[in-house]
């Protein structure tokens, strides 16, 4: 009876010490950030948004200049004109003030848009080399390290240079 215990002893150990091999987890990681800002498609993608923002950017300087044009006019010739003509002119100034502001949010909104857009299919394509790379090499989890995203200790291996690799850069 006492070999049998000893025995059973044994096998719930030997049972347990590979169930615990057997749960440690490989663990990487890869700033994120970093790797989408060395991506040519990332770049590309930047500076077709940086033209889109300088057109609507000159549209919207455009407008301004115009507008002050005629705040400029209208107070030259406000003494001349009745108190109805310039009452008139102050409410076509107001409502082309809230046309430029209407239009600089339409910008930015679109310009999000766009950004959403364009970003997506990347983010997409890295997402994709990480987990391919991460399979190769036996990776369960792999964590970003992009600055104040968590990571307190980065001592595993860093997954950036193969992730590149597998992206063709």
């Amino acid at each position: 009876m006492k070999q049998f215990k000893k025995v059973a002893i044994a096998i719930v150990l030997l049972v347990a010490a590979t169930s615990f091999v057997n749960a440690q987890s490989k663990v990487a990681h890869i700033n994120v950030t970093e790797l989408l800002g060395e991506m040519p498609e990332m770049k590309a993608a930047q500076a077709e948004l940086k033209k889109l923002q300088e057109t609507y950017r000159a549209d919207i300087e455009s407008s301004m200049t115009e507008l002050k044009n005629k705040y400029t006019q209208y107070s030259n010739e406000a003494t001349s004109k009745s108190e109805e003509e310039n009452q008139k002119r102050a409410q076509e100034l107001q409502g082309f003030e809230k046309n430029i502001g209407d239009a600089q949010q339409a910008a930015q909104q679109e310009l999000a848009k766009k950004q959403a857009e364009l970003f997506e299919p990347i983010s997409i394509k890295a997402k994709a080399a990480i987990e391919k790379v991460a399979a190769a090499q036996g990776y369960d989890y792999v964590i970003d390290a992009t600055q104040g995203g968590g990571l307190i200790v980065a001592k595993g291996k860093d997954l950036l240079v193969e992730v590149k690799q597998e992206l063709g850069f």
